[in-house]
């Protein structure tokens, strides 16, 4: 039995679970996700508690018993709290812009760098160079701020770019003259 999956997801007040079929929807304060189940792996909802089993002991369903799991209680916390990812843009000049739903770099490049956000996502930029990223779907916010990092990835000499915030960076040594 897999450790993770056997455990079950404690569902908090306000937030909604439906199973129909293969499909679970997670409904609550922040938003709605849903999730397709592969086949043989099984989700019931009973006394405010989800509970993922499976139907035998097959390799790939036990890799999936626990991932599962765990996605389901990725989406019980994102309908409740929320996730979020921040990022920092060090260098001289360096700046990003929102209007709308699109984000504008200038990160040492002739023209500026124009990044479209996509739905489910709120971006917030604090004094042009801090950006946090919010949303409901734990996979989403992370992609989109692996995205936004790799317009411009931390120099390893200098250390200019974009990074994530409270990253730790090794600083190389460049020449040394002679």
């Amino acid at each position: 039995m897999s450790r993770i999956g056997k455990k079950p997801i404690e569902v908090p007040g306000g937030v909604d679970v439906k199973v129909t079929g293969s499909n679970v929807s997670v409904k609550g304060p922040l938003g709605k996700l849903d999730w397709s189940l592969a086949q043989g792996v099984n989700v019931a909802v009973d006394n405010g508690q989800i509970v993922v089993t499976r139907s035998s002991e097959d390799r790939k369903l036990r890799a999936l018993h626990g991932l599962v799991r765990a996605e389901l209680n990725n989406m019980v916390h994102g309908v409740t709290k929320g996730y979020e990812r921040s990022l920092e843009i060090t260098g001289v000049g360096y700046k990003a812009q929102i209007q709308g739903r699109t984000m504008s770099f200038n990160v040492g490049y002739i023209n500026p760098v124009v990044y479209q956000v996509p739905a489910g996502i709120d971006v917030k930029v604090d004094k042009q160079t801090l950006i946090n990223v919010k949303g409901v779907d734990k996979r989403l916010v992370g992609q989109v701020a692996a995205n936004l990092r790799s317009i411009k990835p931390p120099d390893v000499y200098k250390q200019k770019g974009v990074r994530y915030a409270g990253e730790q960076l090794r600083k190389k040594e460049g020449k040394t003259g002679k």
